[in-house]
């Protein structure tokens, strides 16, 4: 039976536009980061859009709490996921698990297999984390004395040898707030690559496993 609960209702609700606002939080913020020679009413439009959302991310927040009924602290570590996103609002779009139960529930059409749900909600969010980290860092370390990213193209080189694990070190943020967003990417690469590896693993197991139980044909 479906969870009709008022948090449930308000998730059913907003899922799908606060996602979409999150998107529009990222572009907002790459323009700002990116497109240095805007003039400064598109910046301060940009900025003001980024504060805006900011507010309606912490605003869905205070309502899931008062909603869900239980102690603000009990709340904050139930809830780790959405707690990160209202802090680092650029994450929000990690979300996509809870959204794509949103769209399942409308649309009532047969769920992907849970494999297949790991798998595309890992690459989604390597390539989201990837953009977003790229984008922070490369707003750090440009100018910094000794910074060896200078171009946002280094930064995205940075954050794909991070993720991946592979770290060559030929790029390197130098700042203090660089190295706090690289030990964040560190452990969220890991947490992603671990999660896809394992779910290709149990897939594999699962269909040499199937496989072995057909036995060889009768003759």
């Amino acid at each position: 039976m479906d969870d009709d609960s008022p948090a449930a209702r308000w998730e059913q609700r907003t899922e799908i536009p606060l996602f979409l606002g999150s998107l529009i939080f990222i572009a907002a913020y790459a323009t700002r980061v990116l497109a240095l020679g805007i003039p400064s009413f598109w910046r301060g439009l940009c900025l003001a859009t980024m504060l805006t959302l900011w507010a309606l991310f912490a605003a869905d927040y205070l309502v899931r709490w008062r909603l869900g009924g239980q102690r603000f602290l009990r709340f904050v570590s139930t809830h780790f996921l959405h707690t990160v996103v209202v802090v680092l609002p650029l994450l929000r779009p990690l979300r996509i698990v809870p959204l794509y139960d949103v769209i399942q529930r409308r649309q009532g059409e047969p769920r992907l297999s849970l494999y297949a749900r790991v798998i595309a909600y890992a690459s989604l969010s390597t390539l989201l984390l990837g953009f977003s980290g790229a984008l922070a860092v490369y707003q750090e370390e440009r100018g910094a004395p000794g910074a060896t990213i200078k171009t946002f193209g280094d930064a995205v080189w940075w954050a794909a040898s991070t993720l991946s694990t592979v770290g060559y070190g030929d790029v390197i943020p130098v700042t203090t707030a660089g190295r706090v967003i690289a030990t964040g990417m560190m452990a969220g690469g890991l947490g992603l690559l671990g999660a896809v590896t394992g779910s290709f693993s149990s897939w594999l197991m699962q269909t040499f496993a199937g496989e072995g139980d057909e036995g060889p044909p009768g003759r």
